[in-house]
This record gives C-alpha cells, structure tokens and sequence, in this order.
C-alpha cells in the first residue's frame, strides 16, 4: 500500500479583512487548537495540568502570548489546565521543550527542525512559490495518512500554520539582481544552515542574527539586507530601513511557518489528529491576516522581478536546496513532496522535466 500523502487539491480564495495583531494571530490561531480537542475526555474529572511554552520576541507582554492566553479558559472548559510560558529567546523556548519542562512549545518552522526533520524542511528555501502550493501542502499534511511524517521518536507536531511568504528586504532598491547581492551584508539566521548556505552561495557576508534582533539590524543600517514575511513589516517597523530608498522584493524566498509541538506520551495519542481537523478547517483565516499584512506594504515599495531574474533566484535556490538536501539537512520525502505540488501547479517550471524530487 502507498503510505505517502495524497496531493489534496481543494483550494479556497483569500479573502481581505482588517484583523488586529496579525502577527499573533496566526501563530495563535495554530496554539489553540492544540488543547480544546484534547480535554474532553477529561472534563468529568479534574483538569489534566499541561504547560506551554511560547515564543514571543516581546515576552509575556507581546501580542502572541496575549492572545494565547485567552484561550485558557477554554481549554480549562474543555478539562485542560494550561500553564502558558512566554519565552523572548525561541533557543530558550526550544531547549526548555526538548528537556522536559514543556509539554508542548509554540516554534517557527525552522527551529522546529530539530524536533522533526520532516515539518522543519516545509521552509525550505524556493520550495513554495506560493500560496496555492501552501494550500496543497497544508490540505495534505492534514489527513490522517500524513501522521506518520508528523511523528519523529517522542515528539508529534500537532499543527502547523502559515506565516506568510518570506521576502527580501533591501536598504538600497539598485540590488535588483542575485549578482548584485555579491559583498552585501545579509541578516541571517546563524542557526539555521540553510539560511547561512544560501547568503555564502550568492558571495554575500552572513551577519550573525536572531529573530529578536535582526530587524534593528536592518533598521539601523548595520546590514543592507534582511529577509521576513510580510507580517513582519509594519510590527518590527521594518519600513524605516526601507525608507527612503530601498525595496521589498516580490519573490518568495520561502514561506514561513509556526508550529505546535508536543510531547507524544503527554497528550492522548488521538490529540494530533483532532488538532489537524480543527485546524484546516480555519486555516483561511491565517491566510487573511497574510493577505492583509501584504496588502498594507505601500505599492510603491514591493519591487516586481523581471521573468530572468525570477528564474536566476529559481535556479540559485534550487542549488541550494539540493545541496542542502545533499548534506542531510532537509528530508528528502519532503522536498520530493513540494515539487510534486509545485509541478501540479505549474506543470511548465523548467525543474518538471526532472526526474530529481529538488
């Protein structure tokens, strides 16, 4: 029997909608429904106590975390005791999950990775031009056949949700081309060899950032690039290194995720599913507070590339990605599965005469 996820294709528009704290909204909306489903076996007796650790780069007084907890007495409706935990440093929130004193933890994507190679690869770079390839992507990842690639030892990701494109950021709207980036100083995520191996690929200077500071980073010009999703722009006020002279450059880098993690053996084995269920079923709405989030970037700033030079990022970050796939960083079963859904899409992208799942 074929045990690999079938490509569902049900796919649904993006509605526009003016939603306040889109940033924590759609990290948010994947938290909570990791512990409604799961209580009800338990609301007859008494609470099943379960902490939960969150990433917030302003702490237990940022946007995330305030709108994760008004989910707690819902989940204590429904016979879970939530013991929220706002976390400034997502290393901290993560190393904390992986020892034990979190039940379950609230990453982005790409730390996840070290909890499951398979979801932690979804990021990868180039591998979804787009929203309709994430819609496909999510739709499969969804069903109950996809579990096993949710699984890895003795964690499960519950749920994972969109964030959004990630674009390049530029101080200087001249660096239009992939050549042009040569000798720039790039933000970049030290932790993360993908990020580190595409800015050396290109002959650019990685400078060594975090999810907490590389905005100011860009802001303050000690770097000429940054890279983010839309519904970071206006939050981290990323529009002041823009300003006057730079761009926002329509091409999809990657496309961020936030995941929800748990410890397997803490929630009933049926949780992750239950999670999954729920989740797809709202996932527009993470999908309106992208789109609003990219409809409030100013039109003037976005910088539209010519088709060469969106198949010279295509081809750059191909290498990349099968480089990456190489040395074991990305799991193969993933990267396979994003261009099955790239080419169902877009059947004509020169990589669908390949047989290489790059």
């Amino acid at each position: 029997m074929d045990r690999r996820p079938t490509i569902i294709t049900r796919s649904h528009p993006v509605k526009s909608a003016n939603l306040p704290q889109r940033v924590a909204m759609a990290a948010a909306l994947c938290a909570t429904l990791v512990f409604p489903s799961m209580g009800q076996a338990q609301a007859q007796n008494e609470p099943l106590e379960r902490s939960f650790c969150v990433f917030d780069p302003v702490g237990a007084n940022g946007p995330l975390f305030a709108i994760t907890k008004t989910f707690q007495p819902v989940a204590l409706k429904n016979g879970i005791k939530l013991d929220l935990r706002a976390y400034t440093d997502e290393k901290v929130a993560a190393e904390d999950f992986k020892a034990g004193q979190c039940d379950a933890v609230l990453l982005t994507g790409t730390r996840a990775r070290e909890f499951n190679k398979f979801t932690g690869s979804l990021e990868a770079m180039g591998a979804v031009p787009g929203e309709e390839e994430m819609r496909l992507l999510y739709n499969t990842l969804s069903q109950p056949k996809a579990r096993p690639f949710l699984i890895d030892g003795p964690y499960e990701v519950a749920g994972v949700f969109p964030g959004g494109a990630i674009y390049l950021h530029t101080r200087d709207r001249s660096i239009d081309s992939v050549e042009k980036l040569q000798g720039k100083r790039i933000a970049t995520l030290d932790y993360d060899q993908a990020s580190v191996r595409m800015v050396r690929h290109v002959g650019a200077s990685v400078v060594g950032s975090n999810s907490a500071n590389f905005a100011g980073k860009f802001n303050n010009g000690s770097v000429d690039l940054a890279y983010a999703p839309a519904v970071a722009y206006t939050p981290l006020e990323l529009y002041k290194g823009v300003q006057p002279n730079g761009a926002v450059v329509k091409y999809a880098l990657g496309y961020m995720n936030f995941q929800v993690i748990i410890h397997r053996d803490r929630f009933p084995d049926s949780a992750g599913q239950m999670v999954r269920d729920q989740a797809i079923k709202r996932i527009d709405e993470a999908y309106e507070i992208i789109a609003q989030a990219e409809a409030e970037i100013p039109e003037e700033v976005w910088m539209q590339l010519p088709q060469e030079d969106t198949a010279e990022y295509d081809k750059m970050l191909r290498k990349v990605r099968l480089s990456l796939l190489e040395d074991g960083v990305y799991d193969e079963r993933a990267i396979k599965l994003m261009k099955a859904i790239r080419c169902r899409v877009d059947a004509a992208r020169s990589e669908c005469a390949s047989v290489a799942g790059t």
